[in-house]
C-alpha cells in the first residue's frame, strides 16, 4: 500500500481525524513529533480569535504501540475545543423542526471566493454551513498531522523540510533570501527571515485589519537531502513536480505554484537557466557531482536531481472578511452582503507550515515507491544500497562498454 492519508471532520464539529496509510513498521513516532508542527500552524501574525480557543494536539487511536509504528494505518484524533460552543448547531443527531431555531437557521449568503455557492449547487444544500464546515481551513490541522508522520519518516534518511514567507501583500523580500533562511524562519512571527521585510509585512497586516480586510502572500517550501531519482519521467502520473503541484494547490486559498525560479525562467535563454553539472568538491553533491545553481528547484524530468527541492506557492487573501462583499441572498434572490464569521487578517505564515506537510507527504510517498518496504530495517537497507551504488561510480551510472566490445549494453546484466 502506498503512503497516503485521508481526513474527516468539520470545523466546529467534535474533532478532526487523520488516517495515514503505508507507514512502515518500526518507525519511532511520538505525540511530540506531530504536535510540534500543529503548534507552529497556530502561530503567526494576523491570526484570528479561533487560535485562542484551540490547543491543537493529537491522540493516537491506532497504528502506534510503545512509541513505534506497527505497519498498520496510523490514526490520529485532534479534538475541537470550540465544539462546546457549537454543539447545538453541529450535533450529528437529528434536530426536531423548530427546536433551537436561533442556532439552526440556514445560512444563505455565500462569500465570493469561497466554496459556499458552488458547494451548495453541487450537493443540493439550502444551508451553506453544510459546505463551509468542511471547506474550512480547520481541516488543515489534520493535514499537518499527516505531514508530521511523513516528516518523521523522511528525517530517518536525512531529509529535512522547512518553509519561509517572502511576500505578504505589497511587502516582500527576495525569494532566495527566504530559501536560504527557511530553517530559521520560525524566529519571525510572520515566518520571514528578513527582519526589515518582516516589519513591513506586519505593518501591512495591521493596515488590512484596520480596514476590516485580509491579505494573501507567497511562501517557499524547501526540502534538503532528497536523493536523486525520486519520481519518474516514464509516466505522467509519476512525475514528482506534478504530484507536488497538485498537493500544494489542494490547500485552501492557494492559487499558484512554481519550482525554483518558476515563471522567471521563461524570460531567459536556455544558457541562462539550466543548472550546469560540475565535479563536486569538499564532499558536496551526490556521486561526485554537483550543480552551479538551482534555478529549476531540484527537479528535472519529473525527478529529484540531488539539489534542494524548492516549491513556491501563492496564496490569495482569505474570503471571510469583516468588510463583507456583495452577494445574493439565496433564500430571497435579493442583493445582500456576504456571510462572515471569525477569521484571520493574514494566514500566510500558517499556510507555509501546511505547505511543508503536503510536500512531506508527497516526498514520503515517492520515497517509499522507490525504496519501499514493510519495515524500517528493510527500507534503510534498500536506501543505503542505492546510495552506495551512486557513490561508487561517476555520476552513479554504470560505464558503457567500449565501441565494438561484447560487454554490457548498459541496460542490465549481459
Amino acid at each position: 500500500m502506498r503512503f497516503s492519508f485521508s481526513t474527516a471532520g468539520e470545523s466546529h464539529g467534535p474533532a478532526e481525524v487523520t488516517l495515514v496509510h503505508g507507514v512502515p513498521a518500526g518507525l519511532p513516532l511520538t505525540v511530540e513529533d506531530v504536535d510540534r508542527d500543529l503548534a507552529r500552524r497556530q502561530k503567526g501574525y494576523g491570526r484570528g480569535g479561533r487560535q485562542k480557543i484551540e490547543r491543537d494536539g493529537i491522540e493516537f487511536i491506532g497504528g502506534v504501540r510503545h512509541g513505534r509504528t506497527l505497519g498498520a494505518p496510523v490514526s490520529m484524533l485532534i479534538r475541537n475545543q470550540d465544539y462546546a460552543n457549537w454543539e447545538a448547531r453541529m450535533t450529528p443527531d437529528p434536530v426536531e423542526e423548530g427546536k433551537d431555531g436561533k442556532h439552526n437557521q440556514p445560512v444563505t449568503l455565500p462569500r465570493p471566493g469561497h466554496a459556499d455557492l458552488a458547494g451548495m449547487q453541487k450537493y443540493a444544500f439550502d444551508d451553506l454551513r453544510n459546505v463551509l464546515e468542511r471547506s474550512s481551513a480547520r481541516e488543515t490541522t489534520a493535514r499537518v498531522a499527516a505531514g508530521g508522520v511523513a516528516k518523521r519518516l523522511l528525517s530517518e534518511f536525512g531529509i529535512e523540510i522547512h518553509s519561509a514567507v517572502y511576500r505578504i501583500g505589497g511587502a516582500a523580500t527576495e525569494k532566495q533570501t527566504a530559501v536560504a533562511g527557511a530553517a530559521t524562519a520560525d524566529e519571525s512571527d510572520v515566518r520571514c527571515p528578513d527582519p526589515e521585510a518582516a516589519e513591513k509585512m506586519k505593518a501591512e497586516i495591521d493596515a488590512a485589519r484596520r480596514d476590516r480586510d485580509a491579505l494573501g502572500g507567497e511562501f517557499v517550501v524547501v526540502a534538503r537531502g532528497c536523493p536523486p531519482g525520486l519520481g519518474s519521467y516514464v509516466d505522467w502520473r509519476d512525475k514528482l513536480d506534478a504530484k507536488l503541484a497538485a498537493a500544494v494547490m489542494s490547500i485552501n486559498a492557494m492559487k499558484g505554484v512554481e519550482f525554483g525560479d518558476g515563471f522567471d525562467v521563461a524570460r531567459h535563454r536556455s544558457s541562462e537557466v539550466q543548472d550546469e553539472i560540475v565535479p563536486s568538491e569538499n564532499g558536496e553533491g551526490v556521486a561526485g557531482l554537483t550543480r552551479t545553481s538551482n534555478r529549476l528547484g531540484g527537479l528535472e524530468g519529473g525527478m529529484t536531481n540531488g539539489e534542494p527541492v524548492v516549491v513556491c506557492v501563492a496564496m490569495k487573501p482569505i474570503s471571510t472578511i469583516a468588510k463583507a462583499l456583495q452577494t445574493v441572498d439565496l433564500s430571497t434572490g435579493e442583493p445582500s452582503r456576504a456571510f462572515r464569521e471569525r477569521a484571520d487578517s493574514c494566514a500566510v505564515p500558517a499556510a507555509a507550515v501546511i505547505g511543508e506537510a503536503m510536500v512531506a507527504v508527497v516526498l514520503a510517498e515517492t520515497f517509499l515507491e522507490k525504496f519501499g518496504a514493510d519495515n524500517l530495517t528493510d527500507l534503510r537497507s534498500s536506501y543505503e544500497s542505492y546510495m552506495r551504488r551512486l557513490q561508487g561510480t561517476v555520476g552513479g551510472v554504470r560505464s558503457a562498454a567500449p565501441s565494438g566490445s561484447s560487454g554490457s549494453s548498459g541496460f542490465g546484466p549481459s
